[in-house]
């Protein structure tokens, strides 16, 4: 385990909001969710599944919580679930 910056981004797709609001952020098919430590690397990564959204991830706040973040060898920051409290979301 690693402490993280203050905050760190998440970039989905927009049609994923409304259960990310309500289920926070889940690793679906993989182990962690993945994390970006800027926005234009998570826009990037939301096109990938449509029209993007970047969400604000109060990692700080997270991490003093008691959840783990990691970050790998490709500069991508892991952690298990980011829960809905900690989420900033687009007007």
């Amino acid at each position: 385990p690693v402490e993280p910056p203050v905050i760190l981004y998440h970039g989905t797709a927009s049609r994923f909001v409304d259960s990310i609001r309500q289920k926070g952020l889940l690793p679906g098919s993989r182990q962690h969710v993945h994390l970006s430590s800027d926005a234009a690397t998570a826009t990037k990564v939301g096109q990938r599944h449509g029209k993007p959204v970047v969400l604000v991830v109060q990692s700080q706040p997270m991490h003093a919580a008691g959840h783990e973040f990691y970050l790998s060898a490709n500069q991508v920051w892991l952690t298990a679930h980011v829960p809905a409290e900690f989420l900033g979301f687009p007007e």
